[in-house]
């Protein structure tokens, strides 16, 4: 393909709450440190991701984020779970090799399922999915949100062109007469790159100052997620209910080897995460333990219930002349499938493989063209994964009988059908589409 010449490129303007906007006054508040190639703005797992795979390669970076401080990696993984998980998949797992993360995590605690249940609590239907089947050791891994925050940020010590900015809050965004970006923070300091990377959410600030709209869909639901202790060995299984209320998540957690603890994700209707909140954890326990059927025995809750809102959001850009979405400030999707922070981390993965491949060519990075390439492989997979999550809550939500009974008889002919389960299996495995070199 024929690449532009960067004069060719669209400028882009962009009104802020700041007194001064000019190049000029940009270019004397800022110290000679704070000019990069790129500035992510966000430093959650899928920002300081993508910060070490540029970093790895030299690229000067500077991560920025609200937090006053990084993780303790001398404490995390090693107390009680944290209750904010994600099933993370083979391809996030390679990714995470790739960046020396992986090791540590494993040291610290990942949680391997080799088998997945899926059943409808209102019916007969219900498929199992396994690792076997799939022709792998195991399906993918439970690791709290910490583990995997605490070994990225491990990594970017050791990336010496990556700069971390602490305690800043962006309160605003222009662009310089020259193209450059001009991220402007609340302590009056100034960051300039050719690239601007907005990787700070789902209510993302910097996909609003860019004027970026969103399309949002209340799901109507609420997550509630807590900690809990079973009767019988969870097995390796990461089971899901799909109940009247909404659909149940009894995720595997291995704690100093043994099988009992499982990480719950429960959505439902807000008037039913408040009761459920507002029960003592023997009577929680009892409700989950019935609301699958007593499958694994007594349930234990062993840390408190917290809720939160599911809101699904699609920015309709992903890209403009020197700036970039990724992660939840693209995209936030339900927790149905657990496939969000693989979908962000994809995001980093195949943001970073364009970025790379712009510089090696002599492409400026801020070069929209060029970073529609990343928005052409990105879209599709994460609009696809957005609406197979949709029409799973609304087939699974519905009450009439003629639905319930589809379901049900769909879920058995999936579990009867070898080939499809193959398909299904790769896909919640993370191979989708061209995967990225650092994924393979």
């Amino acid at each position: 393909m024929s690449v532009p010449d960067q004069k060719e490129v669209k400028k882009m303007t962009m009104d802020v709450p700041m007194e001064s906007t000019d190049n000029e006054t940009c270019r004397e508040a800022t110290a000679p440190e704070e000019i990069a190639d790129v500035v992510i703005v966000g430093a959650g797992m899928v920002g300081t991701a993508l910060a070490c795979l540029l970093g790895e390669a030299g690229v000067k970076v500077v991560l920025v984020d609200a937090r006053d401080a990084l993780l303790d990696p001398e404490t995390v993984g090693l107390g009680h779970p944290g209750m904010r998980v994600s099933a993370l998949t083979p391809v996030s797992r390679k990714l995470l090799e790739g960046l020396g993360a992986w090791e540590w995590m494993a040291a610290r605690r990942v949680s391997p399922y080799r088998f997945m249940q899926v059943w409808d609590a209102e019916g007969t239907g219900e498929v199992s999915f396994s690792a076997e089947q799939a022709g792998v050791a195991r399906l993918g891994h439970i690791v709290e949100n910490e583990v995997t925050q605490a070994a990225l940020e491990r990594g970017l010590k050791a990336r010496a062109s990556v700069r971390v900015v602490l305690g800043a809050r962006v309160t605003g965004l222009v662009e310089s007469a020259d193209g450059d970006r001009c991220v402007h923070l609340a302590d009056g300091r100034r960051l300039m790159a050719p690239l601007v990377v907005g990787a700070d959410g789902a209510r993302s600030p910097l996909r609003e100052l860019a004027g970026i709209d969103v399309d949002a869909h209340e799901t109507g639901h609420m997550a509630v997620v807590t900690t809990v202790k079973v009767e019988r060995p969870h097995g390796d299984v990461a089971r899901q209910a799909f109940l009247r209320t909404g659909p149940l998540a009894f995720l595997p957690l291995r704690l100093g080897g043994e099988r009992h603890h499982c990480s719950i994700v429960w959505s439902t209707s807000p008037e039913e995460a408040e009761r459920l909140q507002e029960l003592t954890t023997e009577a929680l326990g009892e409700e989950l333990a019935a609301a699958i059927g007593h499958r694994l025995g007594g349930v234990t809750v062993v840390d408190r219930a917290v809720a939160f809102p599911l809101v699904q959001r699609h920015a309709q850009r992903y890209v403009l002349p020197g700036l970039a979405l990724v992660g939840d400030a693209a995209h936030s999707i339900h927790p149905l499938a657990g496939q969000g922070v693989n979908l962000g981390l994809m995001d980093a993965a195949v943001l970073a493989e364009e970025l790379l491949w712009a510089r090696s060519r002599g492409v400026a990075l801020s070069n929209e063209r060029w970073l529609s390439r990343y928005a052409r492989r990105r879209r599709g997979d994460n609009a696809g994964m957005l609406a197979l999550m949709s029409g799973f809550r609304l087939l699974f939500g519905a009450r009439h009988p003629a639905l319930t009974l589809a379901r049900n008889m769909g879920l058995g002919a999936v579990d009867r059908l070898t080939p499809l389960k193959r398909l299904m299996l790769q896909q919640a495995m993370g191979h989708r589409g061209r995967l990225p070199v650092s994924c393979r």
